[in-house]
Order: structure tokens, then C-alpha cells, then sequence
């Protein structure tokens, strides 16, 4: 078995990543800021879940304390790095741009530069479906332009791997990038729309729809994430620098997505039809080809089935009147 370091691991992917890794039997250490960018709550609940399994070591700390991550990497010896870690949110990115530098700038340098000098021979990254801007061309393939960001979240995702393949070409450091496409289900983020969606329909109010509902989103579940962060981490034969999209493959309109939500609760969504959004996008669509040839990825969760478990999860757990966040768009 692997000793692994996993950054951000009382997040969303990060938590069920490593549950998986831990189910397994590999070492994790799981590195977390705690940032209030959601409700610290369930990141705190996250992690203690986490703490519950054997083979597991928590360390709180920031990505940008170089001293901190050259410590665990020299404690640990992990073999392989997965950083998770990052500032998310499109619309947050607008209204608060230097927490973006800080996190992933700033952040994924360090990732880099104790990678380097500890000699880590690969390192996973999250990257994500924003990079492909206002790319009208679907499916978006790896091969497609992505030099037009309309966020700077966007833009820090494609530095991020402008940086992973610098430092793949100068040190060798063998680097996996991930576009993840519209991550939803069980432990998600309480800023995502469909989280914000349930809660306001369980209070009985009115959910605010972008641009109408007439926006298409490549809805991916948890799990099927998870399966392809964990081939990235294990699969050999992959190139010295390389970039996957994880998605579903399979594109819904978002008004689509609100009606089968509104059917897991039992409740008639009541809709805020408004426009567009700045920084937001009109479709996403992931060609997952090449993670299916290289990784073996494959998706097969829709969304039927994973709202389902996000909604029996969110009832079991009784969040209904706990957890808010920034309210962020579906991508």
C-alpha cells in the first residue's frame, strides 16, 4: 500500500477520495485550511469522519507555508501528491480576486516546489471545466483552445497547469492535471446551486434560475470523480505532463436538472427565472475519450440516480435549516 498526501481533503472530492484511498489500505495524510469560504461546519464533519479510519492523519495548515508542506513530505514520505486544495467559485472569484492568488497561485507553487525538492515522482491536480471559457465547440476536448478564460477562477486553473507543465519539463516531476466538469452529490458544497436549490425548496421559496434555465451543465457524480482521481493517482504507462477532462459525457439542460430535483423531494420547484450571470458560462460538455483510453474512466452515474442520493443523504443529515454558502453558479 501507498502513503499518499491529499490536499484539501475536508473538501468535497478531497473527503471521499480519501475515504476510498483508506478503504484500500493506504496511508493518507490530508491536508486542510478550514477556510470560511463555506460553512466551516461541514468540513469540520467531513474530517472527523476521516479521523475515524485507520491509516489516516490530519494536519491543518495552509498550501502557502512552504516550511509546513517541506515537514510532511520529509515526516511522510508519501509517494504520490494529490492537491485538491484551491479557492473555488466562479462568482466569488469576481467579488474576491486576491483570495485566488493566495490559494491558487501562490498555493500550487508551493504544491511544485516541495514536489521538486522532495522528488515526488507524481503529482495530481485539480483543474476544472471553467479553462474552456466561452468555448462553443462540444464536447470540449483536451486539444481544444483554452486561452479565453471568462473568470479569473478559470484563469487560475489554466496557470495551474501551464506551471504543473513547466515544472514536468524542467524537473521531472511526472504531473497529472484534472478539468473536473459540475461535481454534485452526497458531502458536496453548500454553494453549488443544486444544494442551494434543495434548501430553498425545502423552505419553501423561490430558487434563482440563471439565464432562464436554458443553461446545459455536464452534471457529474461524486463517485464516478472519484474513480478517475483514483486512476490518475495509480495508472502507470500515462505521459510526463498530462490533462484529462472528468465529466459525465452526457449534457442536461439545467431546468431539466431543477425538475428531477424537485421530484426527489417531492416538491414543485418555484422558479426566479433571471439572466445570465457575470463570468458564467452557457454549456459544458466533457469528451471524456481520453481518460477512458488511458485512465479506463467511466461514468455512470446520471443524474436520476445521484440526485437521489444526494437527497436521501441531505434528509438523513437534516441540513435543512444548517450550512450556507456563497451561491455560486452550476459549473
Amino acid at each position: 500500500m501507498s502513503t499518499l498526501l491529499v490536499t484539501g481533503s475536508a473538501g468535497f472530492i478531497g473527503f471521499h477520495l480519501c475515504q476510498r484511498l483508506l478503504a484500500e489500505g493506504h496511508q493518507v495524510i490530508g491536508l486542510d485550511n478550514f477556510n470560511d469560504y463555506y460553512d466551516v461546519g461541514l468540513k469540520r464533519r467531513r474530517s472527523a469522519q476521516l479521523r475515524e479510519l485507520p491509516g489516516f492523519t490530519e494536519v491543518e495548515g495552509d498550501l502557502c507555508d512552504q516550511a509546513l508542506l517541506d515537514k510532511i513530505l520529509s515526516e511522510h514520505k508519501p509517494e504520490r501528491v494529490c492537491n485538491l486544495a484551491a479557492q473555488a467559485g466562479v462568482r466569488y472569484s469576481i467579488e474576491n480576486p486576491m483570495a485566488y492568488c493566495a490559494s491558487n497561485l501562490e498555493g500550487f507553487l508551493s504544491v511544485l516546489e516541495a514536489c521538486r525538492h522532495h522528488q515526488i515522482p507524481r503529482l495530481v491536480y485539480a483543474s476544472s471545466s471553467s479553462v474552456y471559457g466561452g468555448n462553443t465547440k462540444v464536447p470540449f476536448s483536451e486539444s481544444d483552445p483554452v486561452d479565453k478564460p471568462v473568470s479569473l477562477y478559470a484563469a487560475t486553473k489554466k496557470a495551474n497547469e501551464l506551471m504543473a507543465h513547466t515544472y514536468s519539463h524542467l524537473y521531472g516531476i511526472q504531473t497529472v492535471g484534472l478539468r473536473f466538469f459540475t461535481v454534485y452529490g452526497p458531502w458536496g458544497r453548500p454553494d453549488m446551486a443544486y444544494w442551494l436549490f434543495t434548501k430553498a425548496m425545502l423552505e419553501g421559496r423561490e430558487i434563482n434560475v440563471f439565464n432562464h434555465g436554458d443553461m446545459l451543465r455536464d452534471f457529474t457524480y461524486i463517485d464516478d470523480i472519484v474513480q478517475g482521481v483514483h486512476a490518475s493517482l495509480f495508472t502507470e504507462g500515462l505521459d510526463q505532463a498530462e490533462v484529462f477532462n472528468l465529466g459525465n459525457h452526457q449534457c442536461e439542460q439545467l431546468g431539466h436538472f431543477i425538475d428531477v430535483l424537485g421530484e426527489k423531494l417531492g416538491i414543485e420547484p418555484k422558479k426566479n427565472l433571471l439572466p445570465m450571470q457575470p463570468g458564467d458560462v452557457y454549456q459544458t460538455y466533457a469528451d471524456v475519450s481520453l481518460a477512458q483510453e488511458k485512465l479506463k474512466y467511466q461514468p455512470s452515474t446520471g443524474i436520476e440516480e445521484g440526485l437521489g442520493h444526494f437527497v436521501e443523504w441531505y434528509k438523513r443529515e437534516e441540513l435543512t435549516d444548517t450550512l450556507s454558502g456563497q451561491g455560486d453558479s452550476p459549473a
